[in-house]
């Protein structure tokens, strides 16, 4: 949530902002007359409470004197009934002027390239050879139907499309990786592990900017009005809604592993075969609670957390700074890790790190009282590290061999009981 102090001193800032992401800058206008008259009723309010004090002490006076003070104790019950009307009036605006910040998004950082969609990212860094084969590699749906891993079949009878139902190694694949991933960022990266609810209330995701605008793109329990998680990062960046924390708890590091339930509704015909693009995945999140003056160091190395992943399995990848029409709602900047494949022949988004500055924090009122006493915002942080399955259709497609078998990377094989290759079931 912005500031509305910060919205009324820069409007038109903010309206450009709004317009690079593509979001409506109407609302603007909407709030600052809103705001103008809630401001109007509190100096109203506040000149009618002067006066019927001013009146009260006259009514004391009179008595005092022995006077008649009925027509004075009658103007003041006027002024408090004129009181109340504008409280009242009050109360009516305030969740109007809410909602509707609820509703604008963060502003970009002054570093994001402006654009309109994907095709304006920036590619800033590549990593890794781009492996070549003497033979055309297969895509992951092929790979695991040879390998009796991958049953999009049978997932589709439980639960229709867009489900996923692994198998023998395959399971064993995904859990390895969740596990090598949580070990890897407690263990390098100075992470606490969590293992938090996976289903969350509506103030929870209104905290870190799902809701209100993302609703229909989740699954929600109608009889509780709980949402099924559609990233770790609402659970874990919420732990501290409406706390005050001290300089000296800061940085806070949180790792978790949850499975992430979307039902993607804005995104029905893309990336239709295999399991690129799904309504449930498991996905290891990396949050950070840190002081003002150090997100954006932060989120250059929370981006380097995420990497160092994908370079111990040995997979090529890329990062991209997103421009300011692919960003995300509550981001302020954000990095897309997106890893090859090589049998689908595209590169996957596998982690949107993101620097939200104190915009969730607002919205979840997570403060702290810095060394000289002040009750700030603290900003937040979160990204990917990393996201499966599209891992895995990395891995599958990058390692394997001309018989249809994969290789397991060395990093992993502890993982998989010491399982060297994933051969024909």
């Amino acid at each position: 949530m912005l500031d509305i102090n910060f919205i009324r001193n820069n409007p038109d800032k903010v309206k450009q902002a709004i317009a690079h992401k593509h979001e409506n800058a109407a609302n603007i206008d909407q709030i600052l007359e809103l705001d103008t008259q809630r401001r109007s009723l509190i100096h109203a309010c506040e000149q009618l409470k002067s006066k019927r004090n001013e009146k009260s002490k006259e009514v004391s006076e009179l008595k005092k004197r022995g006077q008649d003070a009925s027509g004075i104790i009658e103007e003041t019950k006027k002024i408090g009934d004129d009181i109340k009307s504008f409280e009242e009036k009050l109360k009516e605006l305030e969740p109007q002027i809410t909602n509707l910040l609820l509703r604008i998004p963060n502003i970009p950082a002054a570093d994001v390239p402006i654009g309109k969609d994907e095709n304006d990212n920036v590619v800033v860094k590549t990593w890794g050879q781009r492996k070549t084969f003497d033979f055309s590699p297969l895509p992951h749906w092929e790979l695991g139907r040879i390998l009796n891993i991958l049953d999009l079949e049978r997932s589709s009878k439980i639960s229709g499309s867009g489900f996923i139902l692994l198998k023998g190694p395959g399971a064993k694949l995904e859990r390895a990786l969740f596990c090598f991933m949580l070990d890897t960022h407690t263990r390098e990266h100075g992470y606490t592990e969590l293992f938090p609810p996976f289903l969350v209330n509506r103030t929870s995701m209104t905290g870190t900017g799902q809701l209100p605008k993302l609703e229909e793109d989740m699954y929600r329990t109608a009889i509780d009005d709980l949402f099924l998680v559609p990233t770790a990062e609402v659970p874990v960046t919420n732990i501290h809604r409406d706390e005050i924390l001290s300089y000296k708890d800061l940085p806070i590091y949180y790792t978790a592993y949850t499975p992430c339930f979307r039902r993607e509704a804005g995104s029905y015909g893309k990336d239709t075969r295999g399991i690129i693009r799904v309504h449930q995945f498991n996905k290891v999140e990396l949050v950070k609670i840190v002081k003002p003056e150090a997100s954006y160091n932060e989120i250059e190395s929370l981006l380097g957390n995420a990497e160092r992943i994908l370079q111990l399995l040995g997979l090529e990848y890329r990062v991209a700074k997103l421009c300011t029409g692919d960003m995300s709602f509550a981001a302020a900047k954000c990095y897309d890790i997106e890893v090859w494949a090589p049998g689908t022949g595209k590169f996957l988004e596998v982690s949107s790190c993101s620097n939200f500055e104190d915009f969730q924090a607002r919205r979840m009122n997570i403060r702290f009282r810095d060394e000289d006493g002040k009750l700030r915002f603290v900003h937040t942080l979160n990204g990917s590290g990393l996201a499966l399955p599209r891992t895995v259709i990395a891995l599958l497609e990058t390692y394997q061999q001309k018989d249809g078998t994969v290789i397991i990377p060395d990093i992993l094989k502890p993982y998989m009981g010491g399982m060297k290759v994933i051969g024909r079931r």
